[in-house]
């Protein structure tokens, strides 16, 4: 780009361009030529208006890429429709996979397990593929005006689906009808709604199409039905090394929280708390979740014991600790379960302190020792310290909670071999355990993945498609082959 360029030339550059999904191979390696602008060495080339129209370059080629792979995530469900579960007696055995429906009324049934493969290659959980499948199909049949928005480039992937998203899990749900009423709003303004906007949208799709006539939970006196805000919503996810988290609400205006709240922390200071008001507004949401059970703050003779109990909340905290002398010396940090954050031992011992709040210390399971036992139920002691060495379900990428899932004999227990008199192939020990969730257990059951203990917590799975992952405690690692071959009997895509 010269630098003597004039003003309207840079405009013309800088103006939004529009492409097609067919023309995207092509128009990404000229977008990817106008990224590498300048030689090695050509500094002085780098003018402020290269700059803008490379990063201008670089998002394109971000919405395109982003467009293309909700198509292929699309035609990924193609290849895997409800036929494709071959076994027509797999359906009377438990757990086996089944047909769901990841997107809204019209569009296609999948047959559930496709999914976990897609999500590991993508390097995400099964449930975030799940999300990126439904979007897709969601716009491909249920908003197809949008859909089409996406592939020329008018309106962004991740706007496209966010609409989608609510269209989805809409209550009631939309029909195909509301749905393309929906469609056809939203993409008259090319896809620019905020959610407040399309809010309304979807509430005057329920009413046009009379769909809150079947839910119960809807007035019929009102005249217009509202798509209902309120919510308390925790990130469990996100947990702050100081051991708090986020919380995020709506309510109703006659709840009067925010009264309780200011009420809660004046008393707080009048009490001498020198914490700032955001501080102490937080402990009295804290005080209300335990029903003020923590502190008897009104001090007006109340006695403990007369006061309501507490809603039950258990944590699992793990911190080393050693001998020094005959006192234990606990680590200033360690570990917290609930979202596998860190937590500080300050902040454990503030919980600690206030009353009534129960407290269970639990016997040191060393976790590099091989537990075992005979038969094939697990027993306590061994379910928890797999747990304990897991931490979450060891299937790739994903994040569940060890605690929550279950424990597999990775090498499968043989029930009849000490009838046989055969040495037990899958034996109940800590080398042959590890902890999955509810699907991947099923998955793991019914499929052809495939995973072995190639050291203690250290496993490698293989994919029905041949893709290898390695799963330790540090996360997941891709060992894929070059080029794998696709395994026989994968059906010939529908068409849409």
């Amino acid at each position: 780009m010269s630098r003597h360029e004039t003003a309207s030339e840079r405009v013309a550059t800088n103006r939004p361009q529009v492409w097609s999904l067919s023309a995207v191979p092509g128009r990404i390696e000229h977008m990817i030529e106008a990224l590498a602008g300048p030689g090695a060495g050509e500094v002085d080339a780098l003018t402020a208006s290269h700059l803008l129209a490379s990063i201008q370059a670089s998002r394109q080629i971000e919405h395109a890429e982003a467009a293309r792979q909700l198509d292929l995530a699309a035609q990924w469900a193609d290849l895997h429709p409800p036929e494709s579960i071959h076994d027509a007696a797999a359906f009377t055995v438990p757990g086996s996979e089944h047909e769901e429906l990841i997107a809204g009324e019209g569009a296609p049934l999948v047959a559930e397990f496709c999914l976990a493969e897609l999500g590991t290659v993508l390097g995400c959980s099964t449930t975030t593929a799940k999300k990126l499948v439904g979007h897709a199909l969601e716009l491909r049949h249920r908003l197809p005006r949008l859909w089409a928005q996406v592939h020329t480039g008018r309106v962004p992937a991740w706007g496209a689906r966010a609409v989608a998203e609510v269209t989805i899990h809409t209550t009631p749900s939309l029909t195909v009808a509301a749905a393309a009423f929906v469609d056809a709003q939203v993409a008259a303004v090319a896809g620019r709604v905020g959610p407040a906007q399309l809010d309304r949208l979807v509430a005057e799709a329920i009413t046009r199409f009379d769909l809150a006539d079947a839910h119960p939970a809807a007035d019929p006196e009102d005249g217009y039905l509202h798509v209902d805000p309120r919510h308390a919503t925790i990130d469990t996810q996100d947990v702050h090394f100081a051991g708090t988290m986020r919380m995020e609400a709506e309510l109703d205006i006659a709840d009067a929280l925010d009264r309780a709240l200011t009420h809660g922390a004046a008393l707080r200071k009048a009490l001498g708390s020198d914490e700032s008001l955001a501080t102490r507004r937080a402990k009295a949401l804290g005080d209300l979740a335990r029903t003020q059970t923590a502190l008897d703050l009104a001090g007006a003779g109340t006695e403990p014991q007369r006061l309501p109990a507490a809603r039950e909340v258990v944590l699992h905290a793990h911190f080393d600790a050693s001998m020094d002398g005959r006192a234990t010396v606990f680590a200033p940090t360690g570990r917290m379960e609930e979202g596998q954050r860190l937590v500080l031992l300050d902040q454990v011992q503030s919980w600690c302190a206030d009353s009534r709040t129960k407290i269970t210390v639990k016997p040191v399971i060393d976790l590099n020792a091989d537990l075992s036992t005979p038969a094939y139920e697990i027993p306590d002691r061994l379910r928890e310290q797999v747990t304990l060495r897991d931490r979450t379900c060891v299937f790739p990428w994903c994040t569940r909670p060890a605690r929550r899932g279950d424990v597999d004999h990775v090498v499968e227990f043989g029930h009849e071999a000490e009838a046989e008199g055969r040495a037990q192939p899958g034996p109940t020990a800590t080398s042959n355990l590890a902890c999955l969730c509810r699907f991947h257990h099923r998955l793991k059951t019914h499929t052809a993945w495939r995973y072995r203990m190639t050291a203690p917590a250290v496993f490698e799975w293989t994919s029905p498609h041949g893709h290898r992952y390695r799963r330790d405690r540090h996360g997941t690692t891709a060992i894929d082959p070059p080029d794998p071959p696709d395994p026989p009997g994968i059906p010939r895509p529908r068409r849409p």
